[in-house]
């Protein structure tokens, strides 16, 4: 029954070793797995002696601390391992060792784990320890390296430090400062890559320049927004849009220039508040200056009757705006008709002015009521609106006389004189508050300026 048995389970292994490889063991009917190789075993008559196998392994044992204590008995080709070691890594290596040896037919591993606390704390005291004569031994040479690494590191700092050498190459404090850093990076960076080729790291210079690679690509993705303004900054600085104290708009904002940044551009708006305008923002901007060209052109809107005749009235308009002292006689004021409504006609007035010596709005004001005094005394008529009451059932008579009287009440009020000349209100020069403001910060805030009057403006 035992026989029958035996000879079974040798069919089926037969058997399952001839089928074809199943899915997932890597073969294929198409693809088999080629065979693995085997040592053959030789005869007894090419065997090689047993004893000098024997000999031979256990003399490589002896000269291995770890694995002194293996025993070793060779029969027929066949290595048995006997003794203690004190781990599986020792007694794998020792079964790794006897199974090279030519003749060996396989090797059988008795040997006895101990798993001391001696045998496996003892070779990690002695790695640390030939670690540390290592390094000792390559004190020196690493001296060597921290030494090259600082002369470089400090030669680099101080030709950073020469501000006015870069400040008079570039002749921008901006890029001075930016060439300054990257002169300051540059050294350091040149330092460590000559220090580790020096002391034999190049493995680990190679990790770090992959590493800041990386941490580069990521910063720069994480700053963008930061980027685009820093650059923008430098743009600007060389572009010089403006000048400080400079009457401008950017985008929707007014105001007088104080000082352009590494970051943002401050104004002082008209009403004496600060406004700082990141320079991302002020690039890209439309940028409107009212400083740039002192003559300015102002005008204005009048409506004439529809009976009246528009060529008259733009003629004596004209005639007042000519005899306004803050009125320039070149360009000529100019008059035409903007439109004609329903029940009157639409006069538009232009004339020029010079901003450093006269206020824009000011003198505005006051060419329209010249010019609207003018209209009237020559006998045009400057239409009104109309509006249409309508008084409901309930309201009596006695109401409606109290409106009649409050009326006439309204149209007996004496007429203001009209302002003499030398009042406040005929005053067209211009308010240099705003200016002084100004001045007076950029004396007193030690802030960088880039603005410099001696490079071109756009």
């Amino acid at each position: 029954m035992t026989t029958r048995w035996n000879l079974l389970r040798l069919v089926c292994v037969l058997a399952l070793w001839a089928l074809p490889g199943l899915p997932g063991t890597g073969q294929t009917p198409e693809t088999p797995a080629p065979p693995a190789p085997q040592q053959l075993v030789q005869t007894r008559a090419n065997a090689p002696d047993d004893q000098a196998i024997e000999n031979r392994i256990a003399a490589i044992f002896s000269q291995i601390d770890s694995l002194a204590h293996v025993e070793v008995v060779v029969r027929e080709g066949v290595v048995s391992l006997t003794g203690a070691v004190s781990n599986s890594a020792t007694a794998l290596r020792a079964k790794d060792i006897a199974g090279r040896l030519e003749g060996v037919v396989t090797v059988e591993d008795k040997i006895d784990r101990t798993l001391d606390i001696e045998g496996n704390v003892s070779p990690l005291v002695d790695n640390f320890n030939a670690k540390l004569r290592s390094y000792y031994r390559a004190l020196p040479l690493l001296g060597l390296g921290l030494a090259l690494f600082l002369i470089i590191s400090l030669a680099g700092h101080l030709l950073a430090n020469w501000m006015w050498l870069w400040r008079r190459l570039l002749r921008n404090p901006f890029l001075a400062e930016l060439v300054s850093q990257a002169v300051r990076v540059a050294s350091i960076a040149v330092a460590l890559l000559l220090a580790l080729s020096l002391v034999g790291a190049t493995a680990l210079m190679g990790t770090i320049i992959g590493g800041v690679g990386v941490l580069g690509i990521a910063i720069g993705f994480a700053v963008r927004d930061s980027l685009e303004n820093y650059i923008s900054s430098i743009m600007l600085s060389l572009r010089q849009p403006f000048r400080a104290n400079e009457h401008v708009v950017i985008g929707d904002q007014e105001g007088k220039v104080v000082r352009l940044t590494s970051r943002a551009t401050v104004l002082m708006t008209l009403d004496g508040n600060h406004l700082r305008i990141p320079n991302a923002m002020v690039f890209k901007a439309v940028i409107l200056n009212y400083s740039r060209n002192p003559e300015r052109r102002f005008e204005f809107d009048l409506g004439v009757d529809a009976e009246d005749d528009p060529i008259a009235a733009m003629t004596l308009g004209l005639d007042t705006l000519g005899t306004l002292p803050f009125v320039l006689k070149q360009p000529d004021a100019s008059a035409f008709i903007q439109t004609v409504g329903d029940s009157n006609i639409v006069l538009r007035f232009q004339g020029w002015l010079n901003q450093t010596q006269t206020d824009f709005s000011k003198a505005r004001g006051l060419a329209i009521s010249a010019t609207k005094d003018a209209l009237e005394t020559g006998g045009f008529t400057l239409p009104e609106p109309i509006y249409r009451l309508r008084f409901d059932r309930s309201v009596g008579s006695e109401s409606v006389r109290r409106l009649q009287d409050a009326a006439t009440t309204d149209q007996r009020k004496p007429t203001p004189a009209p302002a003499t000349a030398g009042s406040e209100a005929l005053d067209v020069t211009p308010d240099h508050h705003i200016e002084k403001k100004v001045d007076e910060e950029r004396a007193e805030t030690r802030e960088t300026d880039l603005l410099d009057s001696g490079r071109p403006v756009e």
